[in-house]
């Protein structure tokens, strides 16, 4: 044995402020929460059966953290729209959203959930997005399973780049305002 004797010196310009020396907190936090989120289906029509076949084998959504489903709202942190929502729907819609934890995240699976599809009536809302915010919208009528991974993929970089602190921001509270949502 050696008696090295061992100082630790300051860290030099630069290398200061948040986190420590591998990494940032915030990137820490958004690379757990993007690869462990807990989907909460609300599916109404044909787009649903696509999402079960991205649940099945052959595409598996379990290998971007979201195998568990979650039926109930206040387990979940990433909603995911399928299908047609009449406006009598939306209501419920919204309330799920509500009771759904911070931080959570919504995708627009499909033609109809993003922008009402091909029905152009008076009894269907014309998109999520009138309702509730959305994060992500997935195209197709229906999507294929891997137009629906890529919807959770992308959603997955946006909660990694997203800041600790974005869901107490003002420009966030804003958001929910125009929606007519309390912040919690």
């Amino acid at each position: 044995m050696s008696d090295k004797k061992y100082k630790t010196v300051e860290a030099p310009d630069g290398y200061v402020g948040e986190g420590f020396f591998a990494t940032k907190l915030s990137e820490v936090v958004g690379l757990a929460r993007s690869n462990s989120m807990w989907p909460l289906p609300f599916a109404t029509s044909c787009c649903g059966i696509e999402f079960m076949a991205t649940m099945a084998a052959t595409y598996d959504i379990a290998r971007f953290g979201s195998e568990r489903m979650s039926f109930s709202p206040r387990q979940a942190d990433m909603l995911m729209v399928m299908g047609t929502i009449s406006k009598k729907m939306a209501p419920i819609l919204r309330q799920v959203y509500e009771q759904m934890a911070e931080p959570k995240w919504v995708i627009a699976v499909g033609a109809c959930a993003s922008s009402g599809g091909i029905f152009d009536t008076y009894s269907v809302l014309q998109g999520i997005d009138k309702v509730i915010p959305v994060d992500v919208y997935v195209p197709g009528c229906p999507p294929r399973p891997e137009q629906i991974l890529d919807g959770v993929m992308r959603l997955h970089e946006i909660v990694k780049a997203e800041s600790v602190y974005r869901r107490g921001t003002k420009e966030y509270d804003e958001l929910l305002k125009s929606y007519n949502i309390e912040s919690k």
